[in-house]
């Protein structure tokens, strides 16, 4: 039937199918990460966790969904109800969408059937100009949501995330741009088979661990996840810009922020990674069979997975940071490392100086900004009235035992 078509009518056939395998598997996908997460931080706290709910609580997740189609809607007397209504389903949209230039799998690979296809936009030149330009749309869903509360937590909560987005998309997007410059293309798929064909000595993340660094923290920002969720942060705003959510469009936020963690580590992934190349496992140029591809889809994948669990581990490991610790990190801190690392990139390729030079720059970047970062964080704290007095006052007496 699939060969009978013509070639407009195959390529609609695949787009439509990929979209509807997308789209269909996200939310369920998104509600056993969360499960994920309930297990990994119950690890972590010596807890049990979920595990009533189907054999080791593996249809809790199922339970939790159907608690949330089927729980009232209450929608407060005093919000905006047009706005009110739309931002969480943006949220949702935005992250969906950024998700149709990713490839999750491996592209134009031989032996795959034509009705398969592992990324739902293939051939976008500006891919990575794409993600930014929709994921910086993203914050439109917290900024009404937080101002069509009418709640002075909720606006306070959008407030705080409309300037956590603005600031750290600055080092994110100069993140990517020196890979952009080595693999002279910002095509997703074109940085990833080149890192493929260079083998594991051709990943990017041997000539950008700093930008590597620097687009994981970000991005992170970007997603409202922990240390960085200050929008929602309950010691202060309750629960921030949700606070007057509930039901499903209060689980539709969260399927915005869990679609965002998939989305942030299929891409760290890809650019510094390189996708589903793996030595000795998943390798440029072998033998194009059904087994080959599924191989190299579950390489990509499992790598992603890796980043989700650590982005998970990452809630119970380092503290919130407080707000001005949030812009001091991106303006004072990443910012300028991240516009250093760009130089240091275009100076290699300029005077054509090996790639391999960005290795030990890298490294010195890093222990010369924690070497100034340290200096002035001393003299902030001599700075401030009192410290002197107070240092005096935590120094032991002198003397002897009598």
């Amino acid at each position: 039937m699939i060969s009978d078509m013509t070639e407009p009518q195959q390529e609609l056939l695949t787009t439509l199918i990929t979209i509807a395998v997308v789209v269909g598997a996200i939310p369920g996908v998104c509600n056993y990460l969360i499960l994920l997460e309930r297990k990994l931080s119950a690890w972590m706290q010596d807890r049990i966790g979920p595990n009533r709910v189907g054999p080791m609580g593996l249809l809790q997740p199922l339970a939790d969904g159907i608690k949330l189609l089927l729980k009232e809607e209450v929608i407060p007397g005093h919000v905006n109800r047009v706005l009110f209504v739309i931002a969480p389903g943006i949220s949702v949209f935005t992250a969906l969408l950024a998700f149709a230039v990713v490839p999750f799998g491996p592209v134009d690979e031989p032996g795959v059937p034509s009705w398969i296809r592992f990324i739902i936009a293939p051939g976008i030149d500006i891919g990575l100009v794409f993600i930014f330009a929709i994921g910086s749309l993203a914050v439109y869903g917290v900024v009404l949501g937080g101002w069509a509360s009418n709640n002075k937590y909720s606006a306070l909560g959008a407030l705080r995330a409309s300037a956590q987005v603005v600031s750290y998309e600055i080092p994110l997007g100069m993140s990517v741009l020196g890979i952009a410059l080595i693999s002279g293309t910002m095509n997703l798929e074109q940085i990833m088979m080149q890192q493929v064909e260079g083998g594991i000595l051709g990943w990017n993340i041997w000539f950008q661990p700093v930008a590597a660094v620097m687009f994981f923290t970000a991005s992170l920002a970007e997603a409202n996840r922990l240390p960085f969720d200050l929008a929602e942060c309950e010691q202060e705003l309750i629960g921030g810009w949700h606070t007057e959510y509930s039901a499903l469009k209060w689980a539709l936020f969260f399927l915005g922020e869990y679609t965002h963690m998939i989305t942030i580590s299929l891409l760290t992934s890809i650019l510094f990674l390189g996708g589903w190349h793996f030595p000795g496992i998943a390798e440029a140029g072998g033998e194009a069979t059904a087994l080959g591809w599924v191989i190299k889809l579950a390489v990509l994948l499992g790598k992603a997975f890796a980043f989700i669990c650590v982005i998970i581990a990452l809630r119970w490991t380092i503290p919130r940071f407080r707000f001005d610790q949030l812009m001091e990190l991106a303006w004072r801190v990443m910012i300028p490392l991240s516009l250093v690392n760009l130089l240091m990139v275009m100076f290699c390729l300029q005077f054509e100086f090996s790639l391999w030079w960005l290795l030990p720059g890298s490294a010195a970047l890093f222990a010369a900004w924690g070497s100034i970062s340290a200096s002035l964080r001393a003299a902030e704290r001599a700075s401030r009235p009192g410290y002197v007095q107070q240092q005096n006052a935590a120094a032991p007496a002198g003397g002897g035992a009598h």
